[in-house]
């Protein structure tokens, strides 16, 4: 039986990748994961994550 690797596009790189996580509603891949973890805040990049990531909804909950 063929396994089919599921490829999921990051929320930050935007590539297409198969390992990483799941934030709320976005997939964040490992490598970018890595890259926030260990930006400082004082780093330019730092404000280029911030932006990103307010764009992660949390899924809306239904009772």
């Amino acid at each position: 039986m063929k396994q089919r690797t599921i490829y999921e596009r990051c929320g930050i790189c935007e590539e297409e990748k198969k390992d990483g996580i799941h934030l709320y509603t976005m997939f964040i891949c490992c490598e970018c994961e890595h890259n926030m973890i260990y930006t400082e805040p004082r780093e330019e990049k730092y404000n280029y994550y911030v932006r990103k990531l307010k764009n992660i909804t949390k899924p809306k909950l239904y009772s």
